[in-house]
């Protein structure tokens, strides 16, 4: 049995319109359970899963800038406001890495040029390191996750001014 990314998306959105805490599916190749947390949050998450490498979003769209609220004051726009970025978000629940190693240098910085298929960091999901590779040649103008962060799945990690 094999299941793509939309099939995994609509599962969790069906568990969440339901009163089910749990759901799990099973086959020869993966076992994947699906469990709601607390009463905080009621938005289901993978809990396990085998190879999570198999279920890569799509590639990202360019986002839109948020319009700043009608009561604000008027101030000189921001860089980051008029740009068109691209958010690079994380495709599995996991653990943040902007380094190959402690010892080694981060894979990219704020202000760097990157590439299409360039690494850019990793997430740890399993004791498995998957590599994250850029999706557009662009420059890094925000990271926003710290070394060794837990992150979620679809969580922001990075925002990229292509071109």
């Amino acid at each position: 049995m094999e299941l793509n990314f939309n099939e995994i998306r609509e599962l969790l959105s069906l568990l969440n319109q339901t009163d089910l805490a749990e759901f799990t599916l099973k086959s020869s190749d993966f076992e994947l359970i699906l469990r709601k947390q607390g009463k905080e949050s009621d938005r289901p998450t993978v809990v396990e899963s085998v190879d999570p490498a198999r279920f890569m979003p799509p590639p990202v769209a360019p986002i839109a800038p948020a319009a700043p609220p009608a009561a604000a004051l008027p101030s000189p726009p921001s860089p980051l406001a008029t740009e068109k970025l691209v958010e690079i978000t994380s495709p599995i629940v996991g653990t943040f890495y902007s380094a190959p190693a402690p010892d080694e240098p981060p894979f990219v910085n704020v202000g760097d040029r990157i590439r299409n298929g360039q690494t850019v960091c990793i997430i740890e999901a399993m004791k498995i390191m998957n590599e994250i590779e850029a999706e557009v040649n662009g420059e890094i103008v925000e990271i926003l996750v710290k070394n060794g962060d837990s992150v979620e799945f679809g969580q922001v990690l990075m925002r990229v001014n292509p071109g």
